[in-house]
């Protein structure tokens, strides 16, 4: 990996996501604002506690990450450096829109922490396989048990579950792909990808197709040695770190309310995510407040006044524990992992630094 792989993203691209999901949920309160909704959000002990499992859950979510990263590396990612690329790997998804997430970096952070570039890409591939792999088996279960009337309920359903349907489709789709790719004929597609970004208005991108097939290639290779146990605790570790990052909202609706069906609660967690790969903005900020907002104020046991207020500041922790951490996060680590890898001068590492796709030379 060469040094210009790694660029700058101006740091309005880190406030932007900030701004975009605090202003959102800010107006959201103001316009539904309701003295009612105070006094169903208080700050009790019990509220406190169940604060504080979120922030386990979310632990939870981290180490499933971690554990995956070293069992692709066979163990030779130390757990310091398997949870500094989670991290680094969280906070590039933070700054960008979903739909390009921090995979397309992900193999500099890990190929900088000691691992060859062909593994690098095989333990990239992978975490993109069994990440869709996950939603593509539970979502069509959580649908079939819970119901797409209940689902999808309320007044925007139609639209959301349009979003979801969306959504799974195109994960389902680089699914299949990236199976075709890995465990078929990687060359092939990496031959399809290459035709692919050869076509007008497509071949400013062809260099990364390029190298995107080069990865697809080494990876069917090493993942070639790997045994069925290897698959199941990959499963095991993915099933731990997404279920885990769901129950999230849960556990921050039980900081406040009593709810009668938990399962809906994940269930449109679930169907939440799947629809944020279409979310234009970094990490989904305003889109995911939104979503959350007006997808899940339904189970909130109080007054239909209250509900959607209610949501809204339960929308603002939400973020404040799955999203806000890996920005500060990444301002921490990233100027650091930088100078140790690239030799940056210390003029160099500001906050704004981020591996990201919009690199400038």
């Amino acid at each position: 990996m060469e040094k210009n792989t790694v660029g700058r993203v101006k740091l309005w691209k880190i406030i932007l996501p900030v701004v975009l999901g605090l202003g959102w949920v800010a107006w959201m309160i103001w316009r539904e604002f309701d003295p009612a909704v105070f006094e169903s959000i208080r700050f009790t002990w019990r509220a406190l506690l169940f604060v504080l499992i979120a922030f386990v859950f979310m632990a939870g979510r981290d180490l499933g990450y971690i554990i995956r990263l070293r069992l692709f590396s066979r163990n030779d990612l130390g757990w310091r450096q398997a949870f500094r690329i989670t991290m680094l790997w969280e906070f590039t998804s933070a700054v960008t829109p979903s739909a390009i997430g921090g995979t397309s970096v992900a193999i500099v952070f890990v190929h900088k922490e000691g691992v060859p570039v062909g593994r690098s890409a095989a333990i990239v591939m992978l975490t993109s396989f069994f990440d869709e792999l996950y939603f593509a088996l539970l979502f069509p279960v959580v649908f079939f048990i819970v119901g797409g009337d209940r689902l999808f309920g309320g007044p925007m359903g139609h639209q959301l579950m349009l979003f979801a349907t969306i959504g799974y489709g195109l994960k389902l789709a680089y699914l299949l792909l990236l199976s075709y790719g890995l465990f078929f004929n990687p060359r092939g597609l990496k031959w399809l990808l290459v035709r692919l970004f050869s076509l007008p208005g497509l071949r400013r991108w062809k260099a990364g197709a390029v190298e995107a097939g080069n990865g697809i290639v080494r990876s069917a290779i090493e993942i070639r040695r790997y045994r069925p146990l290897f698959w199941l605790q990959s499963f095991a570790a993915t099933f731990l770190s997404w279920s885990s990052r769901y129950l999230v909202a849960n556990a921050l609706f039980m900081a406040f309310f009593t709810l009668s069906d938990q399962f809906l609660v994940f269930a449109r967690q679930l169907a939440m995510w799947i629809m944020m790969l279409v979310a234009p903005t970094p990490g989904g900020s305003g889109f995911a407040e939104y979503i959350f907002t007006h997808f899940l104020s339904d189970v909130i046991p109080a007054g239909a006044s209250v509900q959607v207020g209610a949501a809204a500041v339960i929308a603002l922790l939400w973020r404040l524990v799955t999203y806000y951490p890996y920005l500060i996060m990444g301002v921490i680590i990233l100027p650091r992992w930088l100078r140790r890898s690239f030799g940056c001068r210390p003029e160099e590492q500001t906050p704004s630094s981020v591996v990201g796709p919009d690199i400038e030379s």
